[in-house]
């Protein structure tokens, strides 16, 4: 494998500056799905992580995604590489080696399907202490954030009614092409206001749909969506500090500011229940411990509160595309043979057309005789 090379120590911030057959250098330690998928979409010929794909902790996906695209990942290379290359290196990978003019700069190992099988073994066998460690957590941080999720939070007046309609927030997470592809016909029909949840404003704007919101702390989201015309709230820590919002006032956007606690995927939802929203479909959301984890987090305390106190209202995308569909056109050739056939009997039985069907009958079954 040969490439020029760029280098992102976090794998979300890179993605965006990748260029189809370049390949990638990052520093992601158990990479997620979510992570692998985008590496994949930009076109990485090949990736290079400078920590462990796969620790054994518990059965993450990234790897896996990458084998299934056919992308070469060679891991564990070490992070002085970050130090010895710089974006635009051309090298070549030879084995489990990484050259540069010809001179070996890194040794990793190649992770194939039979390695990530083997892996995933371990893995599932450690899960089980995953699992006490999440719960543990979530129980923690429920009794501790519970006053925080539940009570009313300030939220920003918006430019674009809510009461009343249905609401899609869409997260770049797992699936959410599958689900966005099902939701079309609910999309074009009910006309929902739209909230993107960082880089899901991206995922609207790829399947033509402009978003209305904007949620989140604005670090995985591109240039583009945020210029797209959406009312922007940056979610920030309880203390007020916003990560996002440089970034912000360096493009000269208007936003609103949201202090809360919790992920940015629960802030729209919380958003979404007070501004008494008809229902709201979650797309690509993060459902079992496996995405949480993924996620780097270690309990689902935020999530588990935001959905106790929606409560009915919400309803994942995968089951709305199953219980809605689309009236489809009737066929018309079935329907228009079904309306002849009493024509047809009515006028076998009547005379004296019952004789004009019979000569014709007869001389069908002599036209397909000489056949």
């Amino acid at each position: 494998m040969r490439g020029r090379v760029r280098l992102g120590r976090r794998t979300k911030e890179l993605i965006p500056l990748l260029r189809p057959g370049e390949i990638a250098v990052i520093c992601h330690e158990e990479l997620d799905a979510v992570a692998a998928a985008g590496l994949a979409d930009s076109g990485a010929a090949a990736v290079i992580n400078a920590r462990h794909s796969l620790s054994c902790r518990y059965p993450n996906l990234g790897p896996r995604v990458l084998q299934e695209q056919g992308i070469l990942l060679l891991d564990n290379v070490g992070e002085a590489v970050f130090s010895i290359l710089q974006d635009g290196d051309m090298v070549e990978i030879i084995g489990r080696q990484v050259f540069r003019d010809g001179e070996p700069i890194a040794t990793g190992t190649v992770v194939t399907a039979y390695l990530i099988e083997a892996r995933h073994k371990l893995a599932r066998i450690n899960l089980p202490n995953e699992l006490d460690r999440f719960v543990t957590n979530t129980l923690h941080y429920a009794e501790k954030e519970k006053h925080l999720i539940l009570k009313d939070l300030n939220f920003p007046e918006l430019k674009v009614a809510v009461e009343g309609r249905p609401v899609v927030v869409v997260v770049r997470g797992i699936g959410y092409r599958e689900d966005l592809h099902s939701l079309a016909p609910f999309l074009q029909e009910a006309k929902p206001v739209l909230i993107g949840v960082d880089g899901g404003a991206d995922a609207l704007l790829a399947f033509g749909y402009k978003p209305h919101l904007i949620v989140g702390d604005m670090d995985s989201v591109s240039d583009g969506a945020l210029t797209c015309g959406a009312q922007l709230i940056a979610h920030a820590y309880q203390n007020g500090e916003c990560p996002g919002a440089a970034r912000l006032e360096e493009m000269g956007l208007a936003y609103d500011l949201l202090p809360a606690p919790g992920t940015s995927e629960d802030v729209a939802l919380l958003l979404a229940h007070a501004k008494k929203a008809e229902i709201i479909v979650l797309v690509g959301s993060h459902s079992n411990m496996i995405d949480f984890l993924e996620k780097g987090r270690p309990g689902m305390a935020s999530t588990f509160l935001t959905r106790l106190k929606i409560g009915p209202i919400l309803l994942d995308a995968k089951k709305v595309s199953e219980l809605y569909r689309a009236r489809k056109p009737v066929p018309v050739l079935p329907v228009l043979f079904i309306a002849l056939v009493p024509i047809v009997v009515f006028l076998a039985l009547s005379s004296p057309w019952r004789h004009y069907l019979r000569l014709l009958w007869l001389q069908l079954r002599l036209i397909a005789g000489w056949l």
